[in-house]
């Protein structure tokens, strides 16, 4: 293993949004290999004729970019030093009540089981976390006393970072929003775009699964799916 950067990204996590799933991602990449990655999609982006700049993002998947964002999906799996997780949670159901918590208690045993498996061993990790509102001092603290406690590592040597960015400046947050929105997307059953149907189509081919519905083999290392399901 090697130092690892953790790319962490959300998808309709609040309470009351009038969306059924919550649906966490994390893309991991070495950290002697970030440079590398984010040179290779700005060359995708230059092939397309696309500005530098311009963000990949889920909601902006059309029929216009499909070639594009079809050729990142396919960099995201050819490249072997990438990885991705995502921990699909139903929001209906839940007793919170029950579990003396409150949903931001439970928010972040998700984003906990999300980032424990990712987490490199005996080696540092720098976890980087896209900035969804003005709470992000309170997240990062949270996390990281979840953190430290489960891996006994209160002087932060293991954890060496945790931060919360803006995922226009960073390129393998932008595939995590990417990858995060197309499960999103087949789990709430939708199939209002041709465009966004035929991206699922190539995760799923490249990905070699029939679904985005369920969870992979726990071992499994390229494209990780764990679909929690709360306790009766």
């Amino acid at each position: 293993m090697s130092n690892i950067c953790i790319y962490c990204d959300e998808s309709t996590h609040l309470p009351h949004d009038g969306h059924p799933y919550m649906v966490l991602g994390a893309l991991c990449c070495p950290k002697d290999k970030v440079e590398e990655a984010s040179r290779r999609i700005a060359e995708i982006r230059a092939k397309h004729g696309l500005p530098p700049r311009l963000e990949i993002k889920w909601t902006s998947v059309s029929p216009a970019k499909l070639e594009f964002y079809i050729d990142i999906v396919d960099y995201f799996f050819d490249d072997d030093d990438l990885s991705f997780r995502s921990v699909i949670t139903p929001k209906e159901g839940l007793s919170h009540d029950r579990f003396s918590q409150t949903h931001d208690d439970w928010y972040y045993k998700m984003m906990f089981y999300l980032i424990r498996n990712a987490l490199p061993g005996k080696d540092k990790s720098y976890i980087y976390i896209d900035k969804k509102d003005t709470l992000g001092g309170e997240k990062v603290r949270r996390l990281q006393e979840i953190l430290a406690n489960s891996q006994y590592d209160f002087d932060r040597q293991k954890v060496r970072r945790l931060q919360i960015v803006e995922s226009h400046h960073v390129n393998l947050l932008q595939v995590a929003d990417l990858l995060i929105g197309a499960i999103n997307y087949e789990n709430r059953g939708l199939h209002t775009s041709k465009a966004k149907i035929r991206l699922i189509a190539r995760i799923k081919e490249r990905g070699d699964r029939s679904t985005l519905t369920k969870s992979t083999l726990p071992n499994e290392a390229k494209f990780n799916l764990f679909r929690w399901t709360p306790r009766g």
